[in-house]
């Protein structure tokens, strides 16, 4: 992907452009409707890309793949556009910036990195409560939206996104001390 990106940036590539938006507008909806903005997803697609083209110049390989680059302007763009919703990010936003870090596919030893941390996440889920790890799995692995989860275990919404949150703080903790302890 990052040969795509580049040949936007210095050709203004249209084909390249069209390849980068068949592949990645589908996984920054997915992305968007995750974080809770269903009727918004398509708005914040069109958002990111018109982003990525303009400011495609600015990527630089050598300090991220082109999956986390591009989430980081969708994580951008998402909060730009709560604020022009007129609410506040934090009120709606879910931790879970260090999931973009992860190493691309496309990066050689990528694959194998993405392996071992998702290996390292599934381990960690055991150390949560039981309630917690029961709405991250449902989120999270299952694909369901807050909204489902919290019709399919009875509990009021706010609390399904009180568990989420709380989950992922404690993941990241955890997964911190592991990677310490490495």
């Amino acid at each position: 992907m990052a040969p795509l990106i580049e040949a936007v940036a210095a050709q203004r590539d249209r084909d390249a452009f069209r390849q980068l938006f068949q592949a990645f507008a589908p996984k920054v909806k997915a992305y968007a409707i995750k974080q809770g903005m269903l009727e918004h997803a398509e708005e914040l697609v069109q958002e990111v890309m018109v982003n990525v083209w303009r400011r495609a110049a600015q990527f630089d390989r050598e300090k991220a793949a082109a999956s986390t680059w591009l989430f980081a302007i969708a994580r951008n763009a998402r909060i730009d556009l709560l604020r022009k919703l007129g609410r506040s990010s934090q009120e709606t936003q879910v931790e879970t910036d260090y999931l973009w870090s992860l190493p691309g596919s496309d990066e050689p030893t990528g694959a194998f990195q993405q392996a071992v941390i998702v290996r390292n996440i599934r381990q960690s889920l055991g150390d949560l409560p039981q309630e917690q790890r029961d709405v991250i799995a449902k989120v999270y692995l299952e694909d369901k939206s807050h909204q489902r989860v919290a019709e399919e275990l009875s509990l009021p919404l706010g609390t399904v996104k009180s568990r989420v949150r709380l989950a992922l703080q404690k993941l990241k903790v955890i997964l911190q001390e592991r990677e310490k302890a490495v």
